[in-house]
């Protein structure tokens, strides 16, 4: 369900006889990000965005489908992540395992993770493979190998590394998977993403075939390639492979709203595996591309990105409550690659003999200097630490960092393009906004906090 970049587990328009005439060249200002981007649709409604980079001979090649965990069926939890494992069980022409020789033989990486509200698939490989890992992924897009046997072998898979990662290790989902339960009130943002067992155990063959059929076609996609290819040729292979997968009918999406929070919720949860305890304090996010919302991610950087931040100083280098202070919107991701309610949240371990409420008085105090005392350099510091920050993902794993932009903002917005924007709408970000902002959004009774209480030591 996670992973890192840097472990595998971001024009002019040719019309095309089969293509829609949605297709675009991006011009962005001089002054800021310009990667070029080709964006269009097929008739069957799958989303296309290429961005050449001839810089190395290496191609990434991601198709990311626009379901993820939150949106699940209920009394299935934890089915958007079984499935992702059934995606590499075989398809109608590569037999079980072939999907990951083929890409591994050809000294390439590939990998797949199920987010929020995507799930999705990629392959880095040398350039002169675009061929065949466009037919692969159309492969299984079209006709995934879905039997009793792959669906029990899976099953097993999954509960497992449920045990592994969350149910048998100590903080096992604090506070990714924890805190959405805890935060949010409604069901799809608050249920268990990693997936109750008995939910699990109680997956039907026929909810695989159904699941597929219902949102893992062309019109809730988006492919996208990104490195040295030709534009033209690609487009043509792509053509020739996925055009003539149908389209489905695409349900409606439920209702993901959250109301406002209007006082603070505290929650403890016992962990005998955890040597010390933990906390957890998470703030209900602006919508996104709202004004608040790009305030949020200069907040973030000022707050708790790196030494120099305010809770690092006073958790850290003041008050020596801990060494480490995590922190971040969107723990499974990043502040751009969600489609729906989230939260704002940073974590730490500390010694037992620090109390809870010390830990959150330095959260007041840290924020209420930020109200009180943000100045036009403050603003200036945390846009550069974001914007390298951005560049640094845009740079990262040989191009897969711009793809999962590239792909986000296609699936969520419709708009490729708007990585080239970004940088424009951080600079609108001015002090009195951060204020607004932080008064709004940082208040005590709009934070969750989640304390994890090891019982047994």
């Amino acid at each position: 369900m996670r992973y890192t970049t840097s472990q595998p587990k971001n024009f002019l328009y040719v019309a095309l006889p089969l293509l829609l005439l949605v297709g675009w060249t991006s011009k962005p200002n001089d002054n800021a990000l310009q990667i070029p981007i080709t964006y269009y649709k097929l008739n069957n409604g799958l989303k296309v965005v290429l961005s050449q980079d001839k810089t190395s001979p290496i191609i990434a090649v991601g198709v990311y489908y626009n379901i993820g965990f939150r949106i699940e069926p209920k009394n299935r939890t934890g089915f958007a992540h079984l499935f992702e494992h059934m995606m590499f069980q075989g398809s109608k022409n590569l037999g079980k395992m072939e999907f990951i020789k083929l890409v591994q033989k050809n000294g390439g990486v590939l990998n797949g993770s199920t987010r929020f509200d995507f799930t999705n698939y990629f392959e880095v490989m040398p350039a002169h493979m675009l061929k065949p890992t466009l037919w692969a992924e159309a492969d299984r897009m079209s006709g995934l190998a879905i039997n009793q046997a792959n669906l029990e072998n899976q099953q097993g898979v999954v509960k497992n590394e449920v045990k592994v990662n969350v149910l048998n290790q100590p903080y096992g989902g604090f506070p990714w998977l924890d805190m959405p339960q805890y935060a949010n009130e409604n069901w799809y943002n608050a249920h268990n993403f990693y997936g109750d067992l008995a939910d699990l155990d109680s997956a039907k063959l026929e909810d695989v075939h159904q699941f597929f059929k219902t949102y893992y076609a062309p019109d809730n996609a988006v492919l996208v390639i990104v490195g040295d290819f030709d534009i033209a040729e690609a487009k043509k292979f792509i053509d020739q492979y996925f055009n003539v997968i149908p389209s489905s009918p695409l349900p409606n999406k439920p209702d993901l709203s959250e109301p406002r929070q209007e006082k603070e919720k505290r929650f403890t949860k016992e962990d005998k595996l955890a040597n010390k305890p933990a906390i957890a304090v998470a703030y209900k996010m602006p919508d996104k591309n709202t004004p608040e919302f790009y305030a949020m991610g200069l907040i973030d950087q000022l707050m708790v990105q790196g030494h120099d931040s305010k809770l690092y100083q006073a958790m850290v280098q003041e008050k020596g409550y801990t060494d480490v202070v995590n922190g971040g919107i969107n723990y499974l991701g990043n502040m751009f690659d969600y489609n729906g309610p989230m939260v704002w949240m940073s974590d730490m371990t500390y010694d037992s003999t620090t109390s809870a409420d010390s830990i959150i008085h330095q959260y007041d105090k840290a924020i209420n200097e930020l109200m009180n005392n943000i100045t036009a350099e403050d603003v200036k510091l945390a846009s550069i630490k974001l914007r390298s920050s951005l560049y640094d993902q845009i740079g990262s794993f040989y191009g897969f960092g711009k793809l999962n932009l590239l792909a986000s903002f296609a699936l969520f917005e419709d708009n490729p393009a708007k990585i080239n924007d970004l940088e424009n709408e951080f600079n609108k970000v001015t002090p009195e906004l951060v204020k607004k902002t932080a008064k709004e959004y940082l208040r005590s009774t709009n934070r969750t906090i989640l304390i994890i209480d090891p019982k047994a030591h």
